[in-house]
């Protein structure tokens, strides 16, 4: 509390030396720590813990199942397949984070934050559950067979509140398509301009023309490129740190034994709020999977599935790809490279560089370059869907989809050459805020996933593979007339 007010304090001085900026930079890094400290953090843990129980851990228990569900097709062949949904979620949450800000958590935290990081990614599978199972049930079929759905669908339809959802579906179209793609383009253009001297202004030039053919595409061309690009930067990037695993093979017991021991050292416990390696773990876990957030039922509502508790069970499998695979592959280059490097004053992408040059030479450097314009490039893509899904539930028009998409180019173009960090902050609060509105509306409308989840577990021990019903579950009664997208089974 007396760090806060000490902020505040600082904030008063900018004023009043009208340095408006820096009071704003300081004002949005405040509320973003309040916010994510104590607000976001605890209400994902809670009801990450909650539904756990309520589903009997079911996103843990289910994983083997979850991965046969992935290749199965969609229901129609006009429509999006679960996989490609998949991709599409993951293309946005699989980003930089994983390279940037998993190295700075281990940094921070120390090795014991990777632990917390697989406490909160097994925990927040099954909120990711919970919101993707909802954004199943209330999804609405295009005219062209494929679906749309998300938060701002189940807001308006479960829980009645259309002024919520409209607000919900601006801040997500401007914080994930404007301000998140601004920053993940300014990412690669520094990239790019640090280890090859190029021009910020010719990678703002590749970028919006790739970006632009893909997104003025539609749905089926980004389902289409997101299939193949999310599992070839994943293989590409894992295949290096399998290597640098195995070359380090005698060194793993004693990584893990820094990893457990950090953990649950006192020192790691109850050095902070909850202890810097419990603190920093979480908010990578959650910040990192986005599980519960709000973003991720925007992508993966397109899936034609029989069930939607099929393509719950998927997103949650998301969850553990993104944090126990990607996640974990940094932390453990990070922390086999040792102690002099992560401990450093070195810092996010600095440590990363570092420690893959450690393990492979310095033409890792380059790779990494590629990594995070593979990483940021398919986020660019993943977070353009999100704010594309937002618009078209907004209604606003044949043309506004189309202006819309030219802002997502203008906001790639200054992200490449411009500062912004001020933006990144303002964002960082939104989308903060975002969070906690899906979050507490989970709290309201999760019955509703566990009730689905029932009928689906019921089905699958029956012999049969699951077709949904709405009229089969009790806690659907209630909303029978607002469920239109599977009408059609």
């Amino acid at each position: 509390m007396g760090t806060i007010i000490q902020t505040i304090h600082d904030i008063g001085n900018l004023l009043g030396q009208k340095m408006y900026a820096d009071a704003f930079s300081m004002t949005t890094g405040l509320l973003s720590d309040t916010i994510y400290t104590y607000l976001l953090i605890p209400l994902l843990l809670g009801i990450g813990i909650f539904y756990t129980f309520k589903i009997k851990g079911g996103q843990i228990t289910n994983i083997g199942h979850a991965i046969k569900l992935i290749s199965k097709p969609a229901e129609d062949k006009n429509s999006i397949s679960p996989f490609k949904a998949f991709t599409i979620s993951a293309a946005s949450h699989i980003g930089t984070g994983n390279i940037v800000g998993v190295a700075a958590a281990v940094s921070i935290g120390g090795p014991g934050a990777v632990f917390w990081m697989w406490v909160t990614a097994l925990i927040g599978g099954a909120s990711s559950f919970v919101e993707n199972t909802l954004g199943q049930v209330f999804k609405e079929r295009n005219p062209d067979g494929t679906f749309k759905g998300g938060p701002a669908f189940y807001m308006e339809k479960a829980l009645g509140k259309p002024k919520l959802a409209a607000l919900f579906s601006v801040v997500i179209a401007i914080v994930y398509g404007i301000n998140f793609n601004a920053m993940q383009a300014n990412t690669i253009a520094a990239g790019f301009n640090s280890s090859f001297g190029l021009d910020k202004k010719i990678v703002a030039f590749v970028l919006i023309i790739l970006a632009g053919l893909i997104i003025f595409g539609g749905l089926r061309r980004i389902a289409d490129v997101t299939s193949l690009l999310v599992p070839f930067m994943a293989i590409i990037y894992m295949a290096v740190v399998l290597f640098i695993v195995i070359k380090n093979i005698a060194l793993i017991p004693h990584m893990f034994g820094l990893i457990f021991e950090g953990a649950f050292s006192l020192k790691a416990g109850f050095g902070g709020l909850f202890g810097t390696a419990i603190l920093n773990g979480i908010r990578r876990g959650l910040f990192s999977n986005e599980a519960g957030m709000g973003a991720v039922p925007n992508a993966s509502a397109v899936a034609d599935v029989s069930h939607p508790a099929k393509q719950g069970l998927i997103q949650a499998l998301g969850v553990y790809l993104d944090t126990i695979l990607v996640c974990s592959a940094t932390a453990f280059v990070v922390i086999l490279s040792g102690e002099g490097i992560y401990a450093s004053d070195l810092k996010g992408l600095e440590i990363t560089q570092a420690a893959l040059a450690n393990e492979v030479g310095s033409w890792s450097n380059y790779f990494l370059t590629f990594c995070v314009l593979m990483f940021a490039f398919s986020s660019i893509v993943g977070n353009y869907y999100y704010g594309e899904n937002n618009i078209l539930k907004l209604n606003f028009g044949k043309n506004a989809l189309n202006i819309y998409r030219v802002i997502v180019l203008i906001a790639v173009i200054l992200g490449c050459v411009g500062d912004f960090s001020i933006v990144w902050n303002t964002g960082d609060v939104f989308m903060g805020i975002m969070a906690v509105i899906n979050l507490v509306v989970l709290i309201f409308l999760g019955k509703i996933s566990v009730g689905v989840y029932n009928d689906y577990m019921k089905q699958l021990k029956e012999g049969k593979d699951p077709v949904f019903n709405p009229e089969d579950v009790k806690e659907l009664k209630p909303y029978l007339d607002k469920i239109t997208a599977w009408n059609k089974r």
